[in-house]
C-alpha cells in the first residue's frame, strides 16, 4: 500500500511580496528549498497563519539568498505581505517505508526568513 506523507515544511515563514499579475505558484528562495528538501515544479500547500487560508501551488526556484516568498497569480490574493506562512510538501511512499522515514522540518526566522 501508498500512503501521503510529510516530506518537507518550512514553518512561519514570511510572505515579502505578492504578485496577483504573474502565471502563478509560490517564488521561494533557493537556499529555502535546498535546507527543505524542496524543488522547482514541487506542488505544495500554503497554510496562511494570519487568516486560516489554505491552497496548493508548485514551487518556482527564487534568487538564492533573497530570502523571498512570494505568492504569485490567484494565490496572491490569499496572501498579505507580511503574513506568516507555513509551506508543506507531501511525499508517497511504501506503508512500511513511511513508519521510519523523517520529514525534513525548517524553522527560519519568522521576521528575516533567515535560516537559524
Amino acid at each position: 500500500m501508498q500512503i501521503e506523507v510529510l516530506k518537507s515544511k518550512i514553518h512561519r515563514v514570511k510572505v515579502t511580496q505578492a504578485d496577483l499579475n504573474y502565471i502563478g505558484s509560490i517564488t521561494i528562495d533557493e537556499d529555502l528549498m535546498d535546507v527543505a528538501n524542496m524543488i522547482e515544479g514541487e506542488k505544495v500547500q500554503i497554510v496562511n497563519i494570519n487568516n486560516g487560508e489554505r491552497l496548493e501551488t508548485y514551487i518556482i526556484k527564487g534568487a538564492r539568498g533573497s530570502r523571498e516568498v512570494c505568492l504569485n497569480g490567484p494565490a496572491a490574493r490569499k496572501v498579505a505581505v507580511g503574513d506568516v506562512v507555513i509551506i508543506i510538501s507531501y511525499g508517497i511512499m511504501d506503508f512500511e517505508q513511511a513508519k521510519t522515514f523523517k520529514p525534513t522540518l525548517v524553522f527560519p526566522n519568522e521576521e528575516t526568513n533567515e535560516l537559524n
